[in-house]
């Protein structure tokens, strides 16, 4: 595998990570360096340790998680999103001045959820690099840097668009939708509605 294709490969297993991280910038009120290194650090183990994963498991296992892998990226996915839904209508219905605690989306099980969810995809990775009798350390090493890079940047992408919206539920209701979208395109992906 050249150096071009397996950046080409580590980029596209990010995309997840990307609109996942934008969302999370979306619902945070501001986003510090600790929460940064927090969920890119996660998220970019999660996308490294997945093709590792994949590739030791063997081929007897990818039948299985290729029949089945979208269907748990997409019921995580919509897990959190329904979340987010119900903290949006939440902070709608609550009055204005009132002030409530925000559970962090870069702590505790929603970050394992987020972190699980965007790298199924990787785990075939795996699998496909083991089948091609590729080594699996140095692809890591750029699928999970590539993934910790980007998911970094999008959650100051979010920051500053959530910066140009008037209500926190907006908020919460973009990244809720930018989740299901990216749950569903996963089913898409793997012939769903076909």
């Amino acid at each position: 595998m050249s150096y071009i294709s397996l950046l080409a490969v580590a980029v596209a297993l990010a995309m997840d990570a990307l609109a996942v991280a934008i969302a999370t910038g979306l619902r945070l009120r501001c986003v510090s360096l600790e929460q940064t290194l927090r969920m890119a650090g996660i998220f970019g183990l999660f996308q490294a340790g997945m093709p590792v994963f994949g590739w030791l498991a063997g081929a007897w296992l990818q039948h299985y998680f290729q029949a089945y892998g979208h269907w748990l990226a997409f019921g995580l996915l919509a897990f959190v999103a329904v979340r987010m839904l119900k903290e949006a209508w939440e902070e709608w219905r609550r009055a204005p001045g009132e002030e409530r605690d925000c559970p962090d989306p870069t702590r505790g099980a929603t970050l394992l959820v987020l972190a699980l969810a965007t790298s199924i995809d990787a785990l075939a990775v795996g699998f496909s690099l083991a089948l091609l009798q590729v080594g699996i350390w140095l692809p890591a090493l750029v699928i999970g840097g590539v993934c910790f890079a980007i998911t970094a940047a999008g959650m100051h992408i979010g920051r500053l668009i959530r910066g140009a919206l008037p209500l926190g539920y907006i908020a919460n209701i973009a990244g809720a939708l930018a989740l299901l979208l990216i749950g569903l395109n996963i089913l898409r992906e793997h012939g769903t509605f076909s």
